[in-house]
């Protein structure tokens, strides 16, 4: 299934001079909905990992199926204010800005081995400051999987090492 039929662009959002990806139509869609956790089911489905990581707020709407059918806890990682308990925070840089992610500081324990879920690789501010979160709090990133990679952007450079799993490249 090609999925970026499911996908348009939005230009001038949230600024003007920014490219919005919306996977509004993917969500909608049940076939395509479906077969993005299933190709990220058959990935990491034999990945050793003991918690899936998911950023606000789209990459919750992928997380959640994936935990599920893996049988994983999701851990929330969210903007500043939003998590009840103690919190450990990251600042990054973005095409238009900066800002700030938190984790509650019991979401990932020592040793554990984590995979980062967003809808997005663009820039790769904020999963570069989610993966640092997982670090502070003594975890281990094993993986990084994204529904859409902007590889003009050159996240992945931002991102070291880590091993990245984008659905669809543009």
């Amino acid at each position: 299934m090609d999925l970026r039929s499911f996908i348009r662009a939005i230009p001038d959002f949230p600024k003007p001079g920014i490219l919005f990806w919306d996977i509004t139509p993917l969500l909608q869609d049940v076939d395509a909905f479906r077969y993005s956790i299933d190709r990220l089911l058959d990935r990491y489905r034999d990945v050793q990992l003991d918690v899936i990581v998911a950023i606000e707020s789209r990459g919750f709407l992928f997380g959640a199926p994936l935990a599920y059918q893996m049988g994983k806890p999701i851990v929330p990682v969210r903007k500043p204010g939003k998590l009840p308990a103690p919190t450990h925070a990251a600042e990054y840089t973005l095409e238009y800005g900066s800002d700030t992610m938190e984790i509650h500081v019991d979401g990932v324990s020592s040793g554990q081995r984590v995979l980062l879920l967003d809808d997005l690789l663009a820039t790769g501010g904020t999963l570069e400051a989610t993966a640092r979160l997982v670090e502070m709090s003594g975890g281990v990133v094993c993986g990084i999987g994204v529904i859409i990679e902007l590889t003009q952007l050159e996240g992945r450079k931002r991102l070291g090492g880590h091993d990245i799993f984008s659905l669809i490249q543009y």
